[in-house]
């Protein structure tokens, strides 16, 4: 059985505070998760978990885990400028992005974040960038191509990422950006999104690791540090197994030693860039039941919609639902989960096994912590909900209040509107 973090007596005191729909988070969740990947991977001595912004970019939840030791990873001029507002300095940000405008690496430059580079061709650009100085030390990003397979499983195509540079295109980067003035090198690579096995960050380290010795010989430069990156992934479903980071931390410390340690590369820094796995699984939507209908379905109508959790919608994504003070009744009933968009895909859940629901009934949408805010939007002028924190000591307090309808129209030029 999948439960949420927070229960239904819990939940009728936040409600009667803040209204439904709305994301919470569980502080101590997100505490507990970060001091567990620091302890999995507390045999690298220069190991820093860089947070992707991008999965939750709330300056209160920033803020967490700074204090936690984390850094952040970055993808726009927004993301820099909310971290460092949130506390940042330049050595705990790391700048990944793709098709850049020159103001944004300019500005990353400015603050001083380490600038991943995405693309071989970025290099000329930045050359020939005004005002752009070459920092001491810069990042590529590595896509070795072809299918990234385990045993036989298929976990994705790398070849068919927009992301990275070629093997080639890395090592010729590496001499060009030499000649530039740049002194010391990081590698960042990302070939599979939310795995769950414990088998993953082993399999691509150990490919990493290997590169980093090809790229000693061919360059003579011994990296400062590999960058993992994220996709050690959530059991989103029920009857799937959770990862354990600190078996995934034995793993990648085994492999290191086997490739890096034992050819005189033991100095090499990791770096990890997670979003969905330091998050996801401590956020929930929260929202409330205000409608039943039937017709060739049953369906169950709620106050969120796609506008709040995009990802059922953009890719047929499961996300559990419990129907809160329900845990234990049998799912008797098949509905559909609904919201209010003009949109047939803006469901929840299709023909989903469910205790029977009543009009008012709070459900609870699970694991939504990372890439669910994040990615809301505003089709049907429908305003992006509020965010809730709930915190370790056991009150709850908001972090990000309800868009409201003056929001909406702030950025129409020469509309005149009053409530």
């Amino acid at each position: 059985m999948k439960l949420p973090f927070v229960n239904k007596e819990q939940l009728d005191d936040i409600v009667a505070e803040f209204p439904t729909p709305f994301h919470l988070y569980d502080e101590k969740g997100i505490r507990e998760k970060a001091r567990a990947l620091y302890q999995a991977f507390s045999w690298n001595r220069g190991f820093k978990e860089y947070f992707a912004v991008k999965a939750t970019p709330n300056p209160a939840i920033l803020k967490m885990l700074h204090e936690e030791g984390c850094g952040v990873d970055c993808a726009s001029y927004v993301e820099l400028l909310m971290s460092k507002k949130s506390g940042f300095d330049g050595s705990e940000m790391m700048f990944s992005s793709n098709d850049t405008p020159a103001e944004e690496y300019l500005y990353a430059r400015e603050i001083d974040a380490t600038i991943n580079l995405d693309a071989y061709e970025h290099i000329e650009f930045l050359k020939n960038l005004a005002r752009f100085e070459f920092p001491e030390t810069m990042s590529l990003r590595y896509n070795p191509g072809g299918v990234f397979a385990m045993g036989t499983q298929i976990m994705d195509n790398p070849e068919e990422s927009k992301f990275g540079m070629t093997k080639v295109q890395f090592m010729q980067g590496i001499k060009d950006l030499q000649a530039l003035g740049v002194k010391h090198f990081g590698m960042h690579s990302f070939l599979a999104s939310n795995t769950v096995t414990n088998e993953y960050y082993p399999a691509l380290a150990k490919q990493l690791f290997e590169f980093a010795l090809e790229i000693r010989e061919e360059t003579g430069v011994s990296l400062d540090f590999i960058n993992l990156s994220g996709g050690i992934g959530v059991n989103y479903r029920p009857e799937e197994k959770a990862n354990d980071i600190a078996v995934i931390g034995a793993g990648v410390h085994r492999v290191y030693d086997e490739v890096l340690s034992a050819n005189s590369l033991g100095n090499i820094k990791i770096f990890t860039e997670l979003g969905r796995f330091m998050l996801a699984p401590h956020g929930v939507l929260v929202t409330r039941v205000l409608h039943l209908k039937e017709t060739y379905r049953k369906y169950v109508g709620v106050d969120a919609s796609s506008v709040n959790l995009m990802r059922p919608a953009m890719y047929g994504a499961y996300h559990h639902i419990t129907v809160a003070g329900k845990e234990n009744e049998p799912a008797t009933q098949v509905y559909d989960v609904t919201g209010a968009l003009c949109e047939n895909n803006d469901k929840f859940a299709k023909e989903r096994d469910l205790p029977e629901i009543a009009e008012g009934d709070l459900l609870v949408i699970h694991d939504t912590g990372a890439h669910g805010f994040s990615m809301g939007y505003q089709y049907n002028a429908k305003l992006r909900s509020s965010e809730i924190l709930l915190e370790e000591a056991g009150g709850a307090r908001m972090i990000r209040r309800a868009e409201r309808p003056e929001d909406y129209f702030a950025t129409l030029d020469g509309f005149d509107f009053e409530i």
